[in-house]
């Protein structure tokens, strides 16, 4: 198993990519954070993976801590939890998001501080506090990025600057940390049958519309799974990808060949 002993935080890890996540890597032998805002659905999903998997070497399997990545001191407190119960941190999965599908003179400014206050400020601040940690161990950091963020989206373009600047700091991170043994790599899916994607869909004008041109989109003929693009986080966070850093890695389903 890739994660045998491996502690792995996943923010926003009680629903969607996150949680799917948090479950494989489990799977695979490794100790579980789940941070999130909703703390009843993250303590849900810890104790579903406690129960299935047990204890490891007298350890929980999996904890859930409820944090907010947008706010300096949630971050703090959840790096400190982490390191209190396991003792050292592997693996950080940002994978916390928001999302306001609408155009841009739709969008009110505090619409747009909490996109960047998450999607962004929260990435940053996760790092910025793990990072003494996975260097001790020489880990590794996987983003959640979008298609969106390589090439852009009608209608949703605050959030698609969001996942821009995400790609950015990836590929400049993973420059900074080279050195330290830390890899720095993201996710750039397109569709994903999420909670988040079911959001953007009845926010459109003509949510059975939208459905059929996410569908259409993918030369595959449909959005991903939550697992296909987590088994994409496994494989940059996992020694199978030892040599890859700063790549933003589209799951696409071959959308971005005509998107």
């Amino acid at each position: 198993m890739r994660f045998t002993n491996k502690v792995v935080l996943v923010t926003g890890g009680a629903s969607g990519i996150g949680k799917v996540s948090a479950y494989l890597f489990a799977a695979e032998g490794a100790h579980v954070v789940i941070a999130d805002w909703n703390q009843a659905e993250g303590q849900r999903a810890a104790d579903e993976l406690n129960e299935q998997y047990g204890d490891m070497k007298g350890l929980p399997r999996a904890i859930a801590i409820q944090t907010d990545v947008s706010h300096e001191q949630a971050v703090q407190a959840l790096i400190a939890q982490t390191l209190q119960v396991y003792g050292k941190l592997d693996i950080l999965f940002n994978n916390a998001a928001v999302i306001c599908p609408k155009p841009l003179e739709e969008i009110d400014a505090q619409s747009f501080d909490q996109l960047y206050a998450v999607n962004v400020k929260g990435v940053y601040l996760m790092i910025k506090h793990a990072i003494p940690h996975l260097r001790a161990v020489q880990g590794s950091v996987v983003n959640m990025a979008s298609l969106n963020g390589l090439i852009g989206q009608k209608h949703n373009p605050i959030y698609a600057a969001t996942k821009g600047a995400l790609i950015a700091l990836t590929k400049s991170l993973a420059l900074d940390y080279a050195q330290s043994g830390v890899r720095v790599n993201c996710v750039c899916p397109a569709g994903v049958m999420t909670p988040l994607l079911d959001e953007w869909t009845k926010q459109q004008p003509n949510p059975a519309e939208a459905v059929q041109s996410l569908h259409a989109m993918h030369p595959l003929g449909r959005p991903a799974s939550s697992e296909e693009v987590a088994q994409a986080v496994l494989f940059l966070a996992s020694n199978q990808a030892a040599f890859m850093t700063g790549v933003a890695l589209p799951v696409d389903g071959g959308a971005s060949l005509g998107y």
